[in-house]
């Protein structure tokens, strides 16, 4: 039975310490949508699109209103594009893109992911057609967001799709480069890509799941950060294994809350429930910053000795609670360490303390990856696609899901600023050992996957 001190801390986060329902994710299904006829396809799949995500806006309100609690963003994730395109070419995927794009416009969502290629194994015509496409689609439309699955620890790493990435990387950034290469925000290249996540630019609708379905990515960075100070202000001299169950209570009641939302939006837009993702995805707003919560318990600058043993921890911890509070936990759940969206870790970049070497080391106990990494503008493709290759590598090896948002910034060397606004907010630019591996990548192929893929 949950005790009157719990409702009360409830309460708390919710007037306080920035609880919120950071997503809503409707996942559509677009495979019944497919054709030989682009025109076909495109009006087929625009109308499936509205028709499902328009209740989507008066549902979440309705709900918010209901609990008082502020529901951030509504999206929608289709099926991977490629793979209801197949068969078309660069000219036909556009052409859906800017679909995609009028059918968000139309809902009034905010964005619409899944303009998706799963590639870890290698490359079919309309996947290629999809990655080659990518500039033009991230920099004319609003609304679209991309991914890629590059690697699995099943399959490997596609070392051939990521050098295409590479150059789609550059060229998205030039682009874009009015807006300091803003169009590469919106594309994640992935290791090991979950079907269920909520969160852009990583959701797409995945091919086990049910016709329409939401899922729901619950945040709260603040407050985390507030149950640490609390507990070490009430309990003087307590240890880590004390401020660990602090942020498991914690987790249980963020995941309970935000289940509670997810059952009663599905429930009124006629959609299956999936799951709901508690992960702990910063804001550039001071006060709702993972950041933040390293400070909490007592490192005063995110990169310095000890970090990556408090990521580790507080991610197991937030796994930990999610996973007893509800068992539809899934997608990411965790902790996220976008850098430009997280004020706290763009200072640390910016104090000297976080580096790209420091936030790879991070990203093997983290739940996703190098996440919105702004990089100069004369990095090469190569360059990116050898950091990608890296990242990656950690997520195969060991398992998990690993990710990798890159923007190389035009015009911008290390130590500039680069400013995206809004939640993507803003950034140094990182330093970057560029040249050194380009022999290695250019060498391309598929690295074979790890003796620990044989499990059956």
């Amino acid at each position: 039975m949950i005790g009157c001190d719990e409702i009360i801390q409830t309460i708390e986060m919710l007037q306080n310490e920035h609880l919120d329902v950071r997503a809503v994710n409707m996942g559509v299904d677009l495979f019944d949508c497919a054709d030989r006829d682009v025109e076909k396809c495109c009006r087929l799949a625009r109308e499936k699109i509205v028709r499902c995500a328009s209740p989507l806006i008066a549902a979440c309100d309705t709900v918010s209103r209901k609990y008082g609690i502020p529901i951030v963003n509504k999206r929608v994730a289709v099926s991977p594009m490629a793979d209801v395109m197949g068969g078309h070419g660069k000219d036909e995927l556009l052409r859906i893109a800017h679909a995609l794009d009028e059918a968000a416009r139309e809902s009034g969502i905010d964005f619409i992911g899944g303009y998706s290629a799963l590639v870890q194994k290698g490359m079919t015509v309309s996947d290629r057609a999809l990655i080659e496409s990518l500039p033009e689609a991230l920099s004319r439309t609003t609304k679209i967001c991309a991914s890629i699955n590059a690697a699995t620890t099943k399959a490997g790493i596609n070392v051939e799709a990521l050098l295409l990435l590479g150059h789609v990387w550059k060229k998205t950034a030039e682009l874009t480069k009015d807006a300091d290469g803003f169009g590469c925000c919106k594309l994640s290249v992935f290791a090991n890509m979950p079907e269920d996540n909520p969160f852009m630019s990583g959701a797409y609708k995945g091919t086990g799941e049910p016709d329409t379905v939401i899922n729901i990515g619950v945040s709260g960075p603040g407050v985390v950060k507030r149950a640490i100070e609390r507990v070490r202000q009430n309990s003087p001299g307590c240890d880590l294994g004390r401020i660990a169950e602090e942020i498991k209570s914690t987790a249980f009641r963020v995941t309970r809350c935000g289940e509670l939302i997810g059952r009663e939006v599905a429930k009124l837009v006629g959609a299956e429930f999936g799951i709901v993702d508690l992960s702990l995805a910063p804001t550039p707003e001071v006060g709702d910053s993972v950041g933040e919560i390293f400070e909490a318990m007592g490192i005063p600058a995110v990169g310095g000795p000890g970090s990556t043993a408090a990521l580790a921890m507080l991610n197991d911890a937030v796994k930990k609670g999610g996973s007893f509070a509800s068992s539809s936990v899934g997608g990411l759940s965790g902790a996220f360490i976008p850098v430009a969206e997280d004020s706290a870790l763009a200072a640390a970049v910016e104090r000297g303390y976080l580096s790209l070497e420091k936030l790879e080391a991070m990203t093997s106990v983290c739940s996703v990856g190098l996440d919105m990494i702004a990089l100069p503008g004369d990095t090469s493709a190569e360059t990116l696609t050898a950091i990608a290759m890296d990242e990656l590598a950690i997520g195969v090896v060991n398992a998990k899901t690993t990710s990798v948002r890159l923007i190389p910034v035009p015009g911008k060397k290390a130590g500039d600023k680069a400013v995206f606004g809004g939640l993507f907010g803003e950034s140094p630019i990182l330093a970057v050992r560029g040249g050194a591996s380009d022999d290695f990548v250019r060498m391309g192929g598929r690295i074979p996957a790890p003796l620990t893929s044989l499990n059956n």
